[in-house]
């Protein structure tokens, strides 16, 4: 599944507002929305068998795929952001690691095989509650491909970086990120928070943390 809202075709489910649970998955039996006993905040509780339906961030993985002096893009061919550049990340599946499926995205995205490398953006993503981790990974080979949810896939030098055909603002971030940490010749871990700003235009602010003001001694 390509992030961040694979499959989302409206602004809404865009932005991670889900539609309200009605029922029970465990007896079918209506719910409520309201604070249990012991917590703090709203959940969709079963008034039947008392189950607590809790909904979590998500996490994306994905992956920087290197080629010599070129990474692999991705344009989707799915909403949201439908035709425009990616790098190949998704949603984690179940019983699997992040490396795994940072791999597996690249697979099932661009077909193409890698070799995962260290975590080198962690991105929190409040307004539609998910975390998105993106790892360095070395292709090995020349054999990739659009799969399914992709219409193409390319690999491309710095310059030619389509930046006003990116999909989503955290890979805009991590691809400059990334080319101002390859002049330094150093990939530290980057991680921050973007967050969309109100109104209808689609306007982010992002901050990158700087952990070398903390003494963790």
């Amino acid at each position: 599944m390509a992030g961040p809202c694979p499959g989302a075709t409206s602004e809404n489910q865009e932005r991670g507002v889900t539609a309200g649970m009605k029922f029970c998955s465990q007896c079918g039996e209506a719910v409520t929305l309201r604070v249990p006993d012991g917590d703090n905040l709203p959940r969709h509780v079963c008034d039947a068998c008392g189950t607590v339906h809790y909904q979590n961030p998500k996490i994306v993985v994905g992956c920087i795929a290197e080629w010599e002096d070129r990474i692999l893009l991705c344009k989707r061919a799915i909403e949201p952001r439908y035709g425009l550049w990616t790098l190949p990340a998704g949603f984690m599946e179940n019983g699997e690691t992040v490396q795994q499926g940072a791999a597996r995205e690249t697979l099932e995205e661009a077909r193409a095989q890698v070799a995962v490398g260290p975590l080198y953006t962690l991105f929190n993503l409040p307004h539609i509650s998910q975390v998105y981790m993106l790892f360095r990974a070395r292709l090995e080979s020349l054999d990739f491909g659009p799969g399914a949810e992709s219409l193409e896939t390319r690999l491309m030098r710095e310059e030619e970086i389509p930046w006003g055909e990116l999909a989503f603002p955290v890979i805009a971030e991590s691809l400059k990120l990334y080319y101002r940490d390859r002049v330094a010749g150093r990939f530290p871990l980057r991680s921050g928070h973007i967050e969309r700003l109100p109104g209808p235009e689609r306007r982010f602010r992002t901050r990158i943390y700087d952990h070398t003001e903390l003494d963790f001694q």
